[in-house]
């Protein structure tokens, strides 16, 4: 099934197409809200501290297929709505390729370095084994990662926000299910955790790709597409580089504020370890929003219907507001009850800090979601330095600020530093918006001449 996001109202056509995209990062975040609830609940306060040590670095290796994902979906979505189908085909093809060979690469680095990267975050000898135990054998799914994120973006860029949200509910669901499996009856502990993952998302990038294919075989195309195009290579790197440097940036300073963060020893640890995995919920939900809104900014721009694109912004910031309206509360009002979800037996320490978290930062996931919206409309027209500009100012602030304020204020000073990144990034985010470069880009040719 494909969507063309290029008619009817824009308000009910993005709604439409962004809820199960919604519904499919709440399912996939389940992934690690999973890992983490049966590591707290029923290995042990050290077990979710080594998987919430080793989350950070995962986050890594997921900026690669990110990009991989946006960098497919935004020219695809322009190639489907100028309506060159061979082409389309022909981007797929390049991304699945080049997209493999990315993943052998980071394989053999992440199980090279792992113990190096664990260390130099000062990861506390008595989580460093189970830490990373569960990072190497993530590494090794790769693969999986990689290709069901290619796999998303097409979905996305064909304007189908259904499929994927099937596919990880069912994956989702089940990954619970092996998760308590492993630990209670298997006693596998953190290796369970890790297993269980490994193999319920194999099976989905598996049933994707075959979705990929079978639908791509019903597609006409005048002549066979080509498997590889340099041309279109270089476009869609144009797209994915920076958002794997952005995403790539982000992880890192993430890492170096887990470092900070690990000087306060493993019962702080445990409690960023559970607040975190509730705000990276809301977070890459906001993300994927935007996603939504490069989908449709970049498909009505292939059909040269710029208007719609403004359009499109302002129903993006009412979706997304809408939605942190209960989440933010939920956070405000249950962050205690949330947070206990993952620990069994929790210090007092370990609450207190995931509580302390989640009140900080919550009421500024309106700011936040706002940037995310307006990063959507940057990439899907391909204002890639406005975007990366924004996004790296963020880094840097938070990353700054965590090391400055931690002195003075303790870990109250590190989750002060996200909101005060989110802030000024949503400001930059949102003028280079406003300031109309956006559809005078628009006005240039985008796509290369085959």
């Amino acid at each position: 099934m494909t969507k063309d996001l290029t008619v009817g109202k824009p308000d009910k056509v993005l709604w439409k197409f962004c809820l199960p995209l919604f519904g499919s990062i709440i399912f996939q975040q389940l992934y690690n809200i999973a890992d983490s609830f049966v590591a707290g609940k029923f290995v042990g306060e050290d077990a979710l501290a080594a998987v919430g040590n080793s989350y950070e670095i995962t986050l890594i290796f997921i900026a690669f297929a990110f990009g991989c994902n946006i960098g497919c979906s935004v020219i695809v979505s322009q190639l489907f709505g100028a309506k060159r189908l061979k082409d389309m085909k022909t981007a797929v093809y390049t991304t699945l390729i080049s997209g493999g060979v990315l993943c052998l690469a980071l394989m053999i680095g992440g199980l090279v370095f792992s113990d190096g990267l664990l260390r130099l975050i000062h990861t506390p000898d008595n989580i460093l084994s189970d830490s990373k135990l569960y990072l190497d054998i993530y590494i090794w799914g790769l693969p999986f990662v990689f290709f069901y994120n290619v796999a998303t973006g097409i979905f996305s860029a064909l304007g189908d926000s259904k499929t994927p949200f099937i596919f990880l509910a069912a994956s989702s669901v089940s990954n619970i299910g092996a998760d308590i499996l492993f630990v209670t009856a298997f006693h596998m502990g953190v290796s369970g955790v890790a297993w269980a993952t490994f193999i319920c998302q194999g099976i989905s990038c598996i049933l994707a790709m075959v979705v990929v294919f079978r639908r791509f075989a019903r597609i006409e195309t005048e002549g066979k597409a080509k498997p590889f195009s340099w041309k279109l290579l270089v476009k869609i790197a144009a797209v994915a580089v920076p958002s794997i440097l952005q995403q790539s940036f982000i992880s890192v300073g993430n890492i170096i504020i887990q470092g900070i963060i690990n000087d306060f020893g493993s019962s702080v640890i445990a409690g960023y370890a559970a607040s975190v995995k509730l705000n990276n919920l809301v977070i890459t939900s906001l993300t994927t929003l935007g996603n939504g809104v490069s989908n449709f900014t970049a498909q009505n721009i292939g059909a040269d219907k710029l208007p719609r694109v403004k359009e499109g912004f302002k129903a993006g910031i009412k979706l997304v507001w809408v939605l942190c309206i209960p989440l933010t509360a939920a956070y405000l009002l249950a962050g205690k009850y949330l947070v206990y979800i993952f620990l069994d037996e929790p210090t007092g320490t370990a609450m207190e800090v995931g509580i302390r978290f989640l009140q900080i930062l919550s009421p500024f996931y309106f700011v936040v979601s706002a940037k995310l919206v307006s990063d959507g409309v940057l990439r899907g027209a391909g204002m890639m330095k406005q975007f990366m500009a924004a996004t790296f100012t963020d880094l840097i602030l938070r990353v700054v600020f965590a090391k400055m304020l931690s002195v003075f204020f303790g870990t109250t000073g590190i989750w002060l530093a996200w909101p005060l990144g989110w802030t000024v990034a949503m400001g930059m985010s949102v003028m280079f918006y406003h300031s109309g470069a956006w559809n005078k880009k628009c006005q240039d040719p985008i796509l290369v001449t085959l």
